[in-house]
């Protein structure tokens, strides 16, 4: 990973898109400071729209693509894109699986809920749980003592155990059932809201993140940022991003934003 102060100009210039992890990418210790938001406004003001990619929940995405300065969020690490138009007034909501689906996914969810935490003590259920339409998020240290990566990986295996998948962010271990990730519902999201294909804009985005369950849009984009306190993870990345900033969380995102902006 190089500092993200050698990313070339002519690559600057081309950029379009700035897709961006939520939690300890924009945020920081549990807060969105204000130079992160304001980075946001500052790519739309310079014509480059801003799309959320997190594992968040479908409750705070109807916020975020609402009220927060972005052109669309994909929530439930790839569960779901929101689109607000702002012009209409109306919320866009598209899902990857059918209502009837995610109701059957609900009830499986429940009893791997009930399993891990009775497995995995020290585990919880996440404070943000209630606001989910489509995962089930397992809480190891966000709101309760960091449990040892022993015990998170025990979380992942009992969702796999189940033919759900699971990926690990900074704060949780988010579980589902279908194909769904970051990516794939990214990749719809350019389609049905930008009307342009994701493998062809390729070149014109940047993806900024910070955790494991950012691999698959590590993997997928060539311009793929991480934030300084991805080196955390660095020993756990199957796929690295190119660049790495100086700056943690929201600190390392406006870090970025200033470079590309820059004259």
């Amino acid at each position: 990973m190089e500092p993200f102060q050698t990313f070339p100009a002519a690559l600057k210039r081309q950029i379009r898109y700035v897709l961006t992890d939520i939690d300890d990418t924009l945020t920081l210790d549990g807060k969105l400071p204000a130079i992160a938001y304001l980075a946001m406004e500052r790519l739309q003001a310079a014509g480059i729209r801003v799309v959320p990619i997190t594992g968040r929940p479908a409750g705070w995405c109807d916020h975020i693509a609402r009220m927060w300065p972005v052109d669309g969020v994909v929530g439930e690490n790839g569960a779901f894109y929101f689109f607000y138009d702002h012009t209409q007034r109306t919320m866009l909501r598209q899902f990857w699986r059918t209502g009837e689906q995610r109701t059957l996914d609900r009830v499986e969810l429940l009893k791997l809920q009930e399993k891990i935490l009775r497995e995995v003590p020290g585990t919880a259920l996440s404070a943000d749980q209630p606001y989910r339409e489509a995962d089930l998020a397992i809480d190891f240290c966000e709101d309760v003592p960091p449990l040892p990566s022993s015990e998170v990986e025990k979380i992942v295996k009992i969702f796999a155990s189940a033919g759900a998948q699971a990926k690990i962010s900074s704060i949780h271990v988010n579980g589902w059932f279908g194909d769904c990730n970051k990516q794939k519902m990214t990749a719809r999201l350019f389609s049905e809201v930008f009307k342009t294909d994701l493998e062809q804009e390729k070149e014109h985005i940047i993806f900024a993140g910070d955790s494991p369950n950012d691999g698959p849009m590590f993997a997928y984009f060539p311009h793929a940022v991480g934030v300084a306190n991805i080196m955390v993870f660095a020993d756990r990345l199957p796929h690295k991003p190119g660049w790495v900033t100086k700056g943690k969380g929201g600190f390392g995102f406006a870090e970025m934003v200033d470079f590309l902006l820059a004259p």
